[in-house]
Order: C-alpha cells, then sequence, then structure tokens
C-alpha cells in the first residue's frame, strides 16, 4: 500500500481504488426547452429519510450539467440487469438530442415529466434541494417527490465494478 501524506494521487489510481467498489447503474434524465436530456450516472445514492433525499454527482463538462441546474427537477431510472446497452448509450457524450431516447421505452414521471425508463427496477422523481462544488463534478441533492418500483417477478441489478458491467441477483 501506498500513501503520499501530501494529498497527490493520479487519477488512474483513484479510479482504480474506487472501481473496487460496486455501484449500481442510473440513468438520471432533465427536461430543458422541452427537451428531453440524460446520462448514465453510477454516483448515485440515498442521503436522508426525513426529509427523503438523494444525491447525483455531475460532470460539470457535460450538456447534462447545465440542464439540470437550469430545470431544477429530474428523475432516475434504477437499471436491471438487461440494461447495458442503455448504459452504454447514455455514458457517451455527444449524442444526437433529439434522437437519444429512439427504441427506448419512457415515461414522462408523473410529478416532473422528466423521462422514466419503463423495466427499471425502480425510479425517482425529485426537485432540486442543494448542489455542492465537488471538484469536476457539481453534487446534486434532490427532495424527492415521487417514486415506484417496477414489477419484475425476479429482479437482477446491472451494477459496475471494477471497470465492468455485471449482474446481480437478489438470490
Amino acid at each position: 500500500m501506498t500513501s503520499d501524506p501530501a494529498g497527490s494521487v493520479s487519477p488512474g489510481e483513484f479510479r482504480t481504488a474506487l472501481g473496487r467498489f460496486g455501484s449500481g447503474i442510473t440513468i438520471m434524465s432533465t427536461l430543458q426547452g422541452g427537451v428531453a436530456h440524460a446520462m448514465t450516472a453510477n454516483a448515485f445514492t440515498s442521503v436522508s429519510l426525513d426529509p427523503p433525499l438523494v444525491l447525483v454527482c455531475v460532470d460539470k463538462g457535460v450538456r447534462m450539467h447545465d440542464a439540470v441546474l437550469d430545470c431544477g427537477f429530474w428523475a432516475v431510472s434504477v437499471l436491471a440487469d438487461g440494461h447495458q446497452a442503455i448504459a452504454e448509450r447514455f455514458a457517451k457524450s455527444g449524442r444526437d438530442l433529439h434522437s437519444q431516447f429512439e427504441g427506448i421505452p419512457t415515461a414522462p414521471g408523473p410529478k416532473t415529466g422528466c423521462l422514466l425508463l419503463e423495466g427499471a427496477l425502480s425510479w425517482i422523481e425529485c426537485r432540486t434541494w442543494a448542489t455542492y462544488d465537488g471538484g469536476d463534478h457539481t453534487i446534486v441533492v434532490g427532495e424527492v417527490l415521487s417514486l415506484g418500483t417496477g414489477e419484475i417477478a425476479d429482479p437482477a441489478a446491472l451494477i459496475y465494478y471494477a471497470g465492468q458491467y455485471r449482474e446481480l441477483r437478489g438470490k
């Protein structure tokens, strides 16, 4: 194990070490000027039960960043094991905004209108509660407005571990 008391850590070392922490995969969506924006996010977690809060980290260098901050509302769909292609699609920068959801079944969220993926394990709609600087990302904390779970008989989650998508079954 190596350590540097000055706190100097290379991006590669950081990515390798944190890659050993398995995380769920989500699609975050928002609306800007009537156009749906979306991104794959694995930096997503619950924050508080009372009030119900979650957070997601958004790269300051992507168009989703301004869209979610401008809108103030957003939604998260938790991906199931069969959604790897969707996760990969929304992880790529530079997608055409108007066709990015083509072929993907979605529905507008009941409170925000932000798109939710049909067949997701669960979904959450939020209003931005607070934002914090997080280096090259903005930490966006959301107050949960509505949520639900998918009706999948034997749900398996899509997770990301050690640089690869993997499946996690409950049993």
